[in-house]
């Protein structure tokens, strides 16, 4: 008799633990390039010497030997094909254990798997296999050496985004689950919808340059539609996700875009993505991030005579965070020294060869000055390097002119951050993107990249200073700008001395010193403001004017006071979470030097607590209780709060009306666990008054 395959066990459960893929929520098999698994193969007979057996591996539409996308594998005579490998383990009466080991440059994908024996085809239902990246395999472009770095940056499946300011940093948790149902699928559709060529998907630099621009939908139709105008009917407010499952399922069920994402969803779903498909990935967020239009490393800013800053005046804008990505890869396009680290950005802010998408850039290449390797190393550069130029705007005869007070060099690129590899804290890797300020390598980074990015001279770029005359200040040379230096030694420092509740006074603080001998008198306008994390100034609240004398090294610290009634209205209307912005501008009369300082801080607000019992056992169900307490002076209207614990239930959202002062809100769910190890619960409130309270709780199944 002919021989015939009858049958083929996908040996799941070994497969899946070996290549770390056991979390994948999915029937089919899901292994990792570059490293071996097994298939036991029914035959309706033994095997004989003569018998042909093959194994064929077909990745996309009709693949064939010639294009590289079918597979076709021989244990007795071709064992190797196109760098995958096929081997015999054991044969016992009609059984045959095989071995399969794919290249470790295969293109990431799903697979079809055919048996032919002879003339005669075998289907396996649920043949379809997908194969992603593989980080623990050496020869793998992505092979990450540590396992703990590998834990965190591939597996956990939670995790932490940065936000707030340089000032008030906070963790927002954030529920990446790239082992949830659909969420691999989702990614083999947007593999599939970036139309990369075969031998691209073998390139962790290709796939994750094509993800930065799938997972914003504005070329081709991706996974979320970015919103930043304040209002978000039709659609989830950015505030309101707490991770990327809700979001990629509804996407993969509709294939349109989701509404709506700001930079942290981009972010957090962008790195759902790569780590479901194997690349290890972190979010990275910097505090004053410079969005800089013209690629001059410098960025406008406006300000009245009360030391208000004037929206919309500048093309370019400085916000209080952004967040983007690393993925760790090697990069076989470029010369020596440029693996590990690449920054990607699925926020749609700049278009990249015609396209909403940014990176892969490599880390070391910001940090060295190297701005032209690819792929946008010059906008990444002054995201992180960009200088802060003052203008003050005075009416002069019916006119506006511009007057330049200072140069801030230190200010953007701050304090940035990811989570710790295996700890739930905040590791600073701004020494990995820039050399320490002021030092020898530094200057000649910066040197570096000026070279190629080219600072044009000092001339206010805003777009109402385009159309005034006043064109005698420019300086036509590439210049560094160098930080303001006082004869005064003129120092400002913004603070505040009561908790920022909302609902209370804010009770802040501008701090004036000066360090060197002699009388000084200064004429200080100091100013707060309600603006978005974008820089978007959403309300004027109060300025303060004072005339101050120092004498030599001293200092005076001047209040300013915002009642509650200047500012909660804003609160409650805007569905952003707002920051406190608050700006001094300082001019010594004697000496006429001039100074600028802002700082963003965030409200502080009551916290959320999560009950329950520290282990439970699997498939046993236990209660879980959310309590909040309103302990401002101020009701919460319209509160919703937002829970989703992975492998324990799913996105859940309560209504919970309006939470009057000194009130308890208690909530409960009863969970399920379905998975095993430690899990993690994460819980958000949100209110017209309020969008960021948010807590997580961890539990061991």
């Amino acid at each position: 008799t002919s021989l015939k395959a009858t049958g083929i066990d996908f040996l799941k459960s070994r497969n899946t633990r070996e290549h770390h893929t056991d979390g994948y929520n999915i029937k089919n098999l899901v292994v990792r390039r570059g490293q071996p698994f097994q298939v036991q193969v029914s035959l309706n007979r033994e095997l004989r010497a003569a018998d042909k057996l093959s194994l064929h591996f077909g990745i996309g539409e009709n693949p064939t030997k010639i294009r590289g996308s079918l597979m076709s594998l021989k244990p007795e005579k071709e064992k190797d094909f196109n760098g995958w490998k096929i081997s015999v383990v054991k044969k016992s009466g009609k059984e045959c254990l095989l071995s399969v080991t794919s290249s470790p440059n295969a293109a990431v994908g799903k697979y079809t798997l055919n048996v032919k024996t002879g003339t005669n085809i075998y289907k396996p239902e649920n043949g379809v296999i997908y194969l992603l990246f593989n980080p623990w395999c050496k020869d793998d472009a992505v092979f990450m050496a540590d396992e703990a770095q590998r834990k965190e940056y591939v597996l956990n499946d939670t995790g932490y985004i940065y936000v707030g300011s340089a000032y008030s940093i906070y963790d927002r948790p954030w529920n990446f689950g790239q082992f949830e149902e659909f969420v691999l699928d989702a990614c083999m559709y947007l593999l599939d919808k970036s139309k990369l060529s075969l031998s691209h998907r073998r390139n962790p630099a290709y796939v994750s340059r094509a993800m930065s621009a799938l997972v914003n939908s504005n070329d081709d139709r991706g996974v979320l539609q970015g919103n930043w105008s304040g209002n978000y009917s039709g659609g989830t407010a950015p505030m309101d996700w707490i991770g990327s499952v809700t979001i990629l399922q509804k996407y993969y069920k509709t294939q349109k875009p989701v509404s709506y994402g700001q930079c942290w969803v981009f972010a957090g779903v962008l790195n759902t993505v790569m780590r479901c498909l194997g690349v290890p990935s972190r979010c990275v967020s910097t505090f004053n991030s410079a969005h800089d239009t013209e690629e001059n490393l410098r960025v406008d800013v406006y300000l009245n005579e009360s030391g208000e800053k004037l929206n919309g005046m500048s093309f370019d804008s400085v916000w209080n965070f952004h967040v983007w990505n690393d993925v760790w890869m090697k990069r076989t396009d470029l010369p020596d020294g440029f693996d590990g680290w690449q920054a990607i950005d699925a926020t749609p802010q700049e278009q990249s060869q015609g396209v909403f998408q940014c990176g892969p850039c490599p880390v070391k290449a910001v940090r060295e000055g190297d701005v032209y390797l690819p792929y946008d190393g010059k906008f990444v550069y002054a995201e992180v390097n960009a200088d802060q130029v003052y203008w003050i705007v005075k009416k002069v005869n019916g006119k506006d002119k511009y007057f330049r007070l200072t140069t801030e060099t230190h200010d953007i690129g701050r304090n940035i951050s990811t989570k710790a590899v295996g700890q739930n804290k905040r590791e600073d890797i701004t020494l990995q993107y820039k050399y320490p300020e002021g030092t020898k390598e530094e200057r000649k980074s910066m040197e570096r990249a000026c070279s190629f990015i080219r600072p044009s001279g000092m001339v206010p770029r805003s777009g109402y200073a385009s159309t005034v005359e006043e064109r005698s200040m420019t300086i036509i040379k590439p210049m560094v700008l160098h930080e303001t230096v006082t004869k005064t030694g003129l120092h400002l420092e913004i603070t505040h001395t009561e908790a920022l509740h909302p609902g209370n006074p804010l009770e802040l603080a501008i701090t004036v010193k000066t360090s060197t001998p002699g009388n000084w008198t200064i004429d200080l306008a100091g100013s707060c403001q309600l603006q978005n994390y974008t820089g978007k100034v959403q309300a004027n609240l109060g300025t303060v004017k004072e005339t101050i004398k120092l004498e030599g090294k001293s200092e005076m610290q001047i209040p300013l006071k915002i009642a509650p009634d200047a500012y909660m209205k804003t609160l409650a209307s805007v569905d952003d979470e707002v920051l406190i912005l608050v700006t001094a501008i300082a001019e010594v009369k004697e000496t006429n030097d001039k100074l600028t300082k802002e700082t963003s801080m965030r409200f502080e607000y009551p916290p959320i607590t999560v009950q329950m019992p520290e282990i439970a056992k699997l498939n046993n169900e236990f209660s879980c209780a959310f309590i909040f307490k309103n302990k401002l002076n101020v009701a919460l209207e319209n509160c919703k709060l937002l829970v989703e614990g992975l492998g324990i239930f799913k996105m859940t959202m309560f209504d919970q009306g309006d939470i009057m002062p000194g009130k308890i809100m208690k909530s409960e769910v009863i969970c399920t666990p379905t998975r095993l190890g430690e899990k993690k619960i994460v819980a958000k409130l949100t209110s017209n008054q309020i969008k960021g309270i948010s807590t997580e709780k961890a539990i061991t199944i």
